[in-house]
């Protein structure tokens, strides 16, 4: 297992956690119309797409070049 994989793995979890979250924070917008609540569920989301274009350039933002 190499590091590489595992910083994959571990983005991939905040992934997760800030897309549940996200929509989590949508439903509670929902019921009781805070707009601090709507905020924070932009937020996430954000940062769940950044985070996904992060993983996407993963070998080029460390510079990785695999062995051939």
């Amino acid at each position: 297992m190499s590091l590489i994989w595992f910083h994959r793995l571990l983005i991939t979890t905040a992934i997760l956690f800030c897309v549940f979250f996200s929509a989590w924070e949508i439903v509670a917008y929902v019921r009781t119309n805070n707009p601090w609540v709507l905020v924070f569920a932009v937020g996430f989301f954000i940062a769940a797409v950044a985070l996904g274009v992060y993983l996407w350039n993963l070998k080029k933002v460390l510079g990785y070049e695999p062995n051939e």
